[in-house]
């Protein structure tokens, strides 16, 4: 695949990064696309830009208005509280943002048809993740045939992570080469906490994207023990 030319989704979390690490080691052209959709923690968007500046490649953001619009969700409405249940569906987070990945991939198609891109990749995990349906392999696989009928192209989707937990996200990220730049600099808080400090990176230590990438840590480490 070194010739190829990938797109990589690109939050400046966590998954994006270790994803990110992953398409350099395999592709000759990376770029990755963030977008600002007036969520809560924007601060993932600077981290974005300087994870992408320190391993070089080139870092774009779509500008999206209409979840501002909809604020159906504890990620853009910062009065509700990202711990809860979402408000109109009880059985999802509060952090849910109701058709977010599918406006995010119809968006990142578009832009790998602009610019050429064989390829999409994306951080989508369906073993350890925040109980967001659109997380899941059997949502992005109808969702990449349509958008490549309705567009004659026949671009690829990979989610290297899909199957993997947290703990093996770590270890992938080690792997890569790309491990200090996850916990020194990437950002998954859903409060926007850039400022406290862990072993596993900075966070509030209280909201769900900060309790899962504590105990993905902790099991990296208990991996790494036998």
């Amino acid at each position: 695949m070194k010739h190829k030319k990938t797109i990589v989704i690109f939050s400046g979390g966590q998954d994006s990064t270790t994803c990110l690490g992953w398409a350099i080691n395999r592709f000759e052209e990376v770029e990755t696309l963030s977008f600002d959709y007036g969520q809560r923690h924007k601060v993932e968007l600077k981290q974005a830009k300087k994870i992408a500046d320190i391993l070089k490649v080139k870092n774009s953001i779509l500008k999206i208005n209409a979840f501002k619009e909809l604020s159906d969700s504890a990620l853009i409405n910062s009065s509700q509280d990202v711990n809860a249940s979402h408000h109109n569906k009880p059985n999802l987070p509060a952090s849910f943002v109701p058709n977010r990945n599918a406006i995010f991939f119809t968006l990142a198609h578009a832009y790998a048809q602009k610019t050429g891109a064989t390829f999409l990749i994306t951080g989508i995990n369906q073993t350890d993740y925040s109980g967001y349906p659109d997380c899941r392999e059997e949502f992005i696989k109808p969702l990449e045939k349509a958008l490549n009928l309705g567009s004659e192209s026949d671009i690829k989707f990979l989610y290297p992570l899909i199957y993997l937990s947290k703990a093996e996200t770590f270890k992938l990220a080690k792997d890569e080469g790309v491990l200090d730049i996850v916990i020194n600099e990437s950002h998954t808080c859903y409060n926007g906490d850039h400022i406290n400090f862990h072993d596993w990176g900075y966070g509030c230590g209280k909201c769900p994207a900060c309790k899962l990438r504590e105990k993905g840590y902790k099991g990296y480490q208990a991996l790494l023990l036998g």
